[in-house]
């Protein structure tokens, strides 16, 4: 299961949905990125559905996006890789 995770502006909580398949996840991730970079005055209207819980929906204004990221979710050592970037200090 893939997680897609946006960060909006002037919210401290972030909005995530699910998907089981990469392809799909990417695929809005690019959506995503792509209406970013349009105009900041349009208003555009992103609208995501969930896979793991069905009647989720969400919809958010692109010009509102200030961040969007995908991790995996996996069964090994507690259920989720940490969102997010990390340094590695080895």
């Amino acid at each position: 299961m893939y997680s897609l995770e946006l960060s909006l502006r002037y919210s401290p909580f972030p909005l995530s949905i699910q998907k089981k398949e990469f392809d799909d996840v990417k695929r809005i991730y690019d959506e995503i990125k792509s209406s970013m970079y349009e105009n900041l005055e349009s208003l555009n209207l992103i609208e995501l559905s969930c896979d793991k819980v069905k009647d989720k929906l969400i919809a958010v204004r692109a010009k509102e996006i200030i961040s969007v990221q995908i991790y995996e979710k996996s069964s090994v050592a507690g259920g989720a890789k940490r969102p997010g970037f990390s340094l590695n200090m080895d």
